[in-house]
């Protein structure tokens, strides 16, 4: 049995060595407005904010194409509206395209270029719709751009199956190097259609409804997709190939059937060789759908587009897929909701996709294949803890490396999600909140903070601490423990170091362990970490005989150091707390001056930290002294005073 002990409960040594409460996380220095974490990487700040003054609302892109060469033609129309008068509009579009010709609203006009930027010109008013139509053709580059090799356009051989496929890549940056584009995180298209021209042996997979297929009687025939909910500019997408097609039906309790339409290799091998993995994407989209909430895209579909690609990108209704396996497939279909029906509102925020199709890898396991998930957090909390340091906070968020980071994006942010779900330690109210948010920010784009704001309306609980430590945080704690048992009670003192010091100095969360007890069951106890140094008394603690794992449950990113069993550890219950509160630091909160007074002169030496843990001041002084944050940001900052008898910490709040 588990239980969770409070402080006042247990008459628990009431200090902790450097404990904290961190700031409030909307007002932290983290929260960057620069908008080049908004979209592509090939635009000045200025150019980005050029793009900024007018809405896409539609695209429509009708390419002709084949599956032995990304070389292209079309027309690709975008519906806009201004936000303020504007009199061009700035586009991206690869700059070895030729463009044939640009029409405004119908009528053929100049327009300005220069390397991947196009200025068309516009002349509306606020408020007023335009249509741009540009007619062009040529080959993408071929030069990786992406993540996952390639570029936003890519041909190639499956070594597996022999078959050669076209298919784009958008993700991050990538858009632009196959259709004219806006690439900016926050302007989701309302909708979009794709109308694909290719060999009559060929297929063309795309967002959305396929509306028709159209014989052209020339050796070609024109594929019709139609997508009418809200999608992010990265995740419309076309994949062109030899193609069977292979369908099979989802029937999730809070929706109607949702249709699972597969394009797979033209090879006689392939779809008996993975049918039965396709097959099972029926039974995630329906546990998915009752731990999220609907599918989002019920009324359309769901499906795959085989390409030679080592996983999977998760474009809208229809992911690209290299090959079918359950881990792969499962996370590909959570982006669904958690990258494209909520996608994430800055690439700084990309654990609002990946962190959560990550931890939908081990929920498809803890539900389907109960056992599997003990290893799958395992070997997610190994990974992380092979380099000492990392956030799941992007900080360069124009670095396509750093945000595709399978460590920190993917592992690292599967693994906070595991610890959020402990915190909430009530598995209603987490699903609760991960649907709530799924229905606030449907068709939209939100942030980390975002998450955690509803997070925090469900259970009424505060995330500062887990923010600032486990998000914007890096590193790990190890754990150690000393313990004896006095009479009946367990007397313990629960530390951690941590391995990046200088960043996260310490890590203040729940922790379980598990306690080897004589003639009885194994105990597992619930302790609550406010510091580096946590001393507990359990009462009537009873036969317990040793300290058998600490998190057995892989709740925490951790190691273990040691766990002493010390037979004179005793904790001094009749300590006087007077003594260890002779420091008086008001007022507390505070709009600038602070004041520190100890009630007896001595050398004292007063360091200010941020939530961070970076030094802002130290100073020494006898008896009071004054510290100004004034010219500090509001949030919350530690004063730590330290003396010949020991060390105290407080918190301080600054508004």
């Amino acid at each position: 049995m588990k239980h969770k002990y409070s402080l006042a409960a247990l008459a628990v040594l009431p200090f902790s060595i450097f404990a904290q409460e961190n700031s409030k996380y909307a007002s932290c220095s983290h929260v960057k407005s620069s908008v080049l974490e908004l979209k592509s990487n090939t635009l000045t700040v200025a150019q980005i904010a050029e793009t900024e003054k007018y809405d896409v609302h539609y695209y429509f892109l009708d390419l002709n194409m084949t599956n032995t060469t990304t070389t292209l033609s079309g027309v690709v129309e975008i519906h806009a509206s201004t936000r303020e008068s504007l009199d061009s509009a700035l586009i991206e579009l690869y700059d070895d395209f030729t463009i044939n010709s640009i029409e405004v609203n119908g009528v053929p006009t100049t327009y300005f270029r220069a390397d991947s930027r196009v200025k068309i010109p516009v002349n509306a008013d606020a408020n007023e719709t335009f249509v741009l139509t540009i007619d062009y053709n040529g080959t993408p580059p071929t030069a990786a751009t992406n993540p996952l090799g390639g570029g936003g356009m890519t041909n190639d051989t499956s070594p597996s199956w022999g078959n050669q496929v076209t298919w784009s890549l958008s993700e991050p940056f990538s858009a632009y190097e196959w259709f004219p584009v806006k690439q900016s995180l926050r302007d989701k298209a309302d909708s979009c259609a794709m109308h694909v021209t290719v060999p009559t042996a060929c297929k063309a997979g795309s967002n959305g409804v396929l509306e028709q297929v159209v014989d052209l009687g020339n050796g070609t025939h024109r594929f019709e997709w139609k997508h009418r909910h809200p999608i992010d500019y990265y995740l419309i997408s076309v994949a062109v190939a030899e193609y069977v097609e292979y369908n099979v039906t989802a029937n999730p309790s809070n929706s109607g059937p949702v249709l699972i339409q597969n394009f797979i290799y033209d090879n006689p091998a392939t779809l008996p060789n993975f049918q039965e993995e396709i097959d099972e994407t029926v039974d995630f989209v329906e546990l998915f759908a009752e731990l999220f909430g609907p599918y989002p895209f019920a009324d359309e579909k769901y499906g795959h587009c085989m390409a030679p690609l080592s996983g999977g990108m998760e474009h809208q209704t229809m992911t690209t897929q290299g090959f079918f396996e359950a881990g792969l497939t499962a996370h590909e279909l959570a982006h669904q909701w958690w990258g494209d029906n909520v996608t994430c509102a800055s690439w700084a925020d990309i654990w609002v996709n990946e962190g959560f199709a990550s931890y939908a890898e081990y929920l498809m396991k803890q539900n389907l294949y109960p056992g599997q998930q003990n290893g799958d957090m395992l070997d997610r909390h190994d990974y992380v803890m092979s380099e000492l340091n990392g956030s799941v906070w992007v900080e360069d968020s124009l670095n396509a490396g750093r945000i595709f980071s399978g460590r920190l994006t993917y592992d690292k942010g599967a693994s906070i999600v595991h610890t959020l779900r402990f915190l909430i330690n009530d598995d209603d109210l987490f699903f609760d909140g991960l649907q709530e948010y799924q229905e606030i920010y449907a068709d939209s784009t939100a942030t980390g903070l975002d998450f955690i704001h509803v997070m925090e309306d469900i259970t009424s609980m505060d995330f500062t601490n887990f923010m600032e430590e486990w998000y914007f945080g890096e590193g790990y704690p190890t754990y150690s423990t000393r313990w004896n048992m006095n009479d009946n009670d367990l007397h313990i003192r629960v530390s951690h170091t941590v391995s990046a010091p200088l960043v996260t100095p310490f890590f203040t969360n729940d922790l379980e362990i598990r306690f080897d007890r004589t003639g009885s069951p194994d105990t597992t106890i619930r302790f609550e970490i406010t510091g580096n140094e946590d001393y507990f008394i359990i009462p009537n603690a009873g036969n317990i005989v040793n300290v058998l794992t600490i998190d057995p449950a892989n709740w925490i990113i951790n190691r273990t150091g040691s766990n002493v069993h010390d037979e004179n550890f005793v904790i001094n219950v009749g300590i006087d707390e007077e003594e260890l509160e002779q420091v008086s630091i008001y007022p507390n909160p505070s709009n600038g001056p602070v004041t520190v007074a100890m009630q007896t002169e001595g050398d004292y030496t007063l360091t200010v930290f941020d939530t961070r843990g970076r030094v802002l001041q130290t100073k020494a002084f006898s008896k009071e002294t004054v510290i100004d944050l004034g010219s500090e940001a509001n949030g919350a900052y530690l004063f730590q005073v330290v003396s010949a008898d020991g060390m105290k910490t407080r918190r301080i709040v600054k508004k």
